[in-house]
């Protein structure tokens, strides 16, 4: 009798432990060794390396050629053209392969304990960001989702990476989530096939500042979980400066970067600091 019970709540245990905690790997299908509510792998995990190389130093772009030698900061051809609403962007990785799979589980597996291994990421991004920052304490502002996205998805991504960056940054005491500052105002077209005119079309009036006393004359970073032309981050730092914040920074977890690097130019701008660079292949 007493065999038939401790059979019986083992396997009570054991069915409620493989809820909890998957027994493979949701990326690569290898076997967990590890108890984790995070049904992803340490080596898938480990294979998601931040972003190499030469980059635009205000879009984080790639750029064609090595400048390690340069002491001028590099510009993509679009920030050369037009200069951003935003003071620098930065991101933790490229979007693709693992880091790409596992923004997905959040996304749309909902997989909430994922939000933590990336806001880990977004606050290594931040890193690239602290010298520019001043001593105020800065506004965290995550992408808003349209009202029906969000009540089909029940959750802002951008805001739980958020929120589980600023845990690891409070150290500082430099940051502050604001999660009702903006708000989506307008649902927009998909931007898949839009050139960027069209791009910039397609979001121009989908965000409105809900508070504009919490940011005004203060400095914002601006996050989300991917930057893919830069059109939607662009358009919400416009409406942030237009409704008082003294400087836009961006920071995502990923970011699209072009196949082909492009060329770049330096700055300060004058014939001995420029250098154009065929593109890369």
């Amino acid at each position: 009798m007493v065999s038939c019970l401790l059979s019986g709540a083992n396997g009570v245990a054991d069915a409620l432990f493989t809820t909890l905690f998957p027994s493979d790997c949701r990326l690569c299908g290898s076997p967990l060794v590890n108890i984790s509510r995070l049904p992803v792998c340490d080596d898938c995990l480990s294979a998601m390396p931040p972003i190499a190389g030469e980059l635009c130093s205000t879009c984080g772009e790639r750029l064609a050629g090595s400048l390690a030698s340069v002491q001028s900061e590099a510009l993509c051809g679009l920030c050369r053209r037009l200069e951003p609403p935003y003071v620098k962007a930065t991101a933790y990785g490229s979007y693709e392969g693992g880091l790409r799979e596992l923004i997905h589980l959040l996304k749309y597996d909902h997989v909430h304990p994922a939000a933590k291994v990336l806001g880990r990421m977004l606050a290594e991004a931040v890193v690239d960001l602290q010298p520019l920052f001043g001593d105020a304490e800065l506004c965290v502002v995550p992408v808003p989702l349209h009202a029906r996205k969000f009540r089909e998805r029940s959750f802002n991504q951008a805001e739980l990476i958020a929120r589980a960056a600023v845990k690891l940054m409070t150290e500082t005491g430099r940051f502050r989530l604001c999660p009702n500052i903006l708000e989506r105002c307008r649902e927009t077209e998909s931007q898949i096939g839009l050139s960027r005119h069209q791009r910039r079309e397609n979001m121009r009036g989908a965000f409105t500042v809900a508070k504009p006393g919490e940011i005004a004359g203060r400095d914002v970073l601006l996050v989300d979980d991917v930057m893919t032309t830069g059109t939607t981050v662009s358009e919400c730092a416009r409406v942030l400066r237009r409704a008082g914040a003294s400087k836009v920074y961006v920071a995502t977890v990923a970011r699209t970067l072009k196949a082909e690097a492009q060329g770049v130019k330096l700055r300060p701008e004058s014939e001995a600091t420029t250098m154009t660079m065929a593109a890369a292949g």
